[in-house]
């Protein structure tokens, strides 16, 4: 089983505190979900988690591994993997060329024998594709495999994104916003890959979405955060009725 564990992390850009202790523990198994309103510090958290940032205090562990003070590319190899609330991908290249990034953590060829192409590199290379092609079947875009990414709809962008995340066997796979500007159609579609993901590998899945009818349905334990801070915790059915999320949410009540 992997796990992760984050402990009382905090962040400050100047005088703005963007993370201000919040904790969480994700397994695999299981679906933890970042929720909060905008600007609550969430993408921070997952910055911070996959190594963008180093924290200003508090304590990060993969698998009882101390990754603090990881930079992002240690902590790609150390297992934590991530999507990104805008789609970062390489417009120009195909899906299939998009998703092979995803397991450069593995090559061993060196520049020059990858850019000639020699037998060493060139077996290797046939060893990464076939793993990603496993994952292009998982996510059921094996007929767009060779199309440029610049080409596809938004959906389609986003769930490449996520091959290519889970082209490196992650430990952990982070998720920002990965339904953000679906239709409801894709939403279903991401949503079912997301719960394959977790019934079907060790990977511990952490993800942040602003759509709480997804929350609800697929997340096992909620972490709600507030300008920095974690307000509350528990699992979904306990903090759709806890009053600060609900304020947090829909501001204070007035006063009659």
């Amino acid at each position: 089983m992997n796990s992760l564990i984050v402990e009382e992390v905090k962040k400050h850009f100047g005088g703005v505190v963007a993370c201000n202790g919040p904790s969480l523990k994700a397994e695999s198994g299981g679906i933890t979900a970042i929720i909060g309103p905008n600007g609550a510090g969430k993408t921070t958290l997952i910055n911070l988690i996959s190594g963008v940032y180093p924290p200003d205090a508090g304590r990060i562990l993969l698998n009882n591994q101390d990754i603090t003070k990881f930079h992002s590319t240690k902590v790609a190899q150390a297992g934590i993997a991530r999507t990104f609330q805008n789609v970062a991908l390489f417009r120009g290249m195909t899906v299939l060329e998009n998703m092979l990034l995803g397991r450069t953590i593995y090559m061993k060829s060196g520049v020059l024998s990858c850019g000639l192409f020699w037998g060493p590199a060139r077996r290797e290379e046939a060893a990464q594709r076939k793993k990603v092609e496993d994952v292009i079947d998982f996510l059921g875009i094996t007929d767009i495999r060779k199309t440029p990414v610049s080409s596809l709809p938004l959906g389609l962008q986003k769930r490449v994104e996520l091959g290519r995340a889970l082209a490196a066997e992650p430990k952990v796979l982070l998720l920002d916003e990965p339904m953000g500007g679906m239709n409801l159609e894709e939403k279903e579609s991401m949503a079912r890959f997301v719960l394959d993901v977790v019934e079907h590998t060790d990977t511990a899945v952490v993800l942040i979405e602003h759509d709480m009818g997804v929350i609800m349905d697929i997340s096992d334990h909620i972490i709600v955060m507030d300008q920095g801070a974690m307000i509350a915790e528990g699992p979904p059915e306990q903090v759709q009725k806890n009053p600060r999320v609900i304020e947090a949410y829909l501001g204070a009540p007035h006063a009659a």
